[in-house]
């Protein structure tokens, strides 16, 4: 019965002949649950197990929400420049290089122009992966071309904000995009062209206290951080001990700064669905 024992001791397999387990088969979501990244993938990022939604970023975005995925992407090549000379552990510059390398993105949105559900829109999705999703002048730029872009054709406009705030290797130039983008957003309005404010994890810091809370209609995905400052602070500043979740997307919505909240799944039809009743136009199936 010497079939299932081990003849000799100790691994005999050459290092060079290891075969490691390929990586990313599986995804762990927060309270356990396991799931095969294709099905995740098949599923919108969204795990079946718990409806926990993986962040995600503009290629999917603009995978979810535009037909057959078709679009026209808008200012392409921007890309951010060193004013400040910014230096902490590592040169301004060489971070933008190096996270541009990793991503693959020129900064933390992109902006694209494509048809959705049969009708044209103009869509900025952020990118938390590009130094979180920070808020520097190109995101400030690149959005307020895209809502100039909205005014020129009165086509609608779509903000999927995922940020960890303003970008604190501009300084002073990051705070001013939020002034620049509710400019813009003032002139959309005047314009009456809808503009739909998409929350998702995280939505935090300057991006919430401007753009992402400025919408017709503001929305969000399941469990989705939506906060200015983090907790302590509010703690520190208020001086009072806070509800469990008090910055999650169902606490937002039920005191009244959201108007929904929607698995990703329902996303593209209920943001036309909300175009559709503003513009008081028949409504799409």
């Amino acid at each position: 019965m010497a079939w299932f024992k081990r003849k000799d001791k100790g691994i005999q397999t050459p290092t060079e002949e290891k075969k490691d387990t390929p990586k990313g088969l599986w995804y762990k979501t927060p309270s356990g649950k396991v799931i095969d990244t294709e099905e995740l993938k098949k599923n919108l990022y969204v795990s079946p197990e718990d409806g926990y939604h993986v962040r995600i970023g503009s290629k999917e975005y603009f995978e979810l929400f535009f037909d057959n995925n078709e679009f026209k992407e808008l200012d392409a090549k921007l890309t951010a420049k060193d004013p400040l000379k910014f230096e902490d552990t590592k040169k301004y510059p060489d971070r933008l290089k190096a996270a541009q390398k990793k991503t693959g993105l020129k900064d933390a949105v992109r902006t694209a122009v494509g048809k959705s559900m049969g009708k044209d829109i103009v869509i900025a999705s952020m990118d938390f992966a590009f130094i979180g999703g920070s808020m520097g002048s190109v995101v400030g730029e690149k959005i307020a071309r895209a809502i100039d872009y909205s005014i020129k054709n009165e086509l609608p406009f779509l903000m999927v904000s995922k940020s960890g705030g303003a970008r604190m290797m501009e300084a002073s130039l990051s705070l001013m995009q939020l002034v620049k983008t509710s400019a813009k957003l003032a002139q959309l309005a005047d314009a009456k062209i809808p503009y739909i404010s998409l929350c998702t994890d995280p939505t935090t810091g300057g991006t919430t206290a401007s753009f992402a809370m400025l919408g017709d209609i503001n929305i969000a995905e399941p469990n989705a951080l939506i906060a200015f400052a983090g907790p302590r602070v509010v703690k520190d500043t208020t001086g009072k001990e806070l509800p469990e979740g008090f910055q999650r997307s169902e606490f937002v919505l039920e005191h009244g700064f959201l108007d929904g909240i929607y698995e990703r799944k329902d996303l593209k039809q209920q943001v036309n669905l909300y175009i559709d009743l503003i513009q008081n136009q028949p409504i799409r199936a």
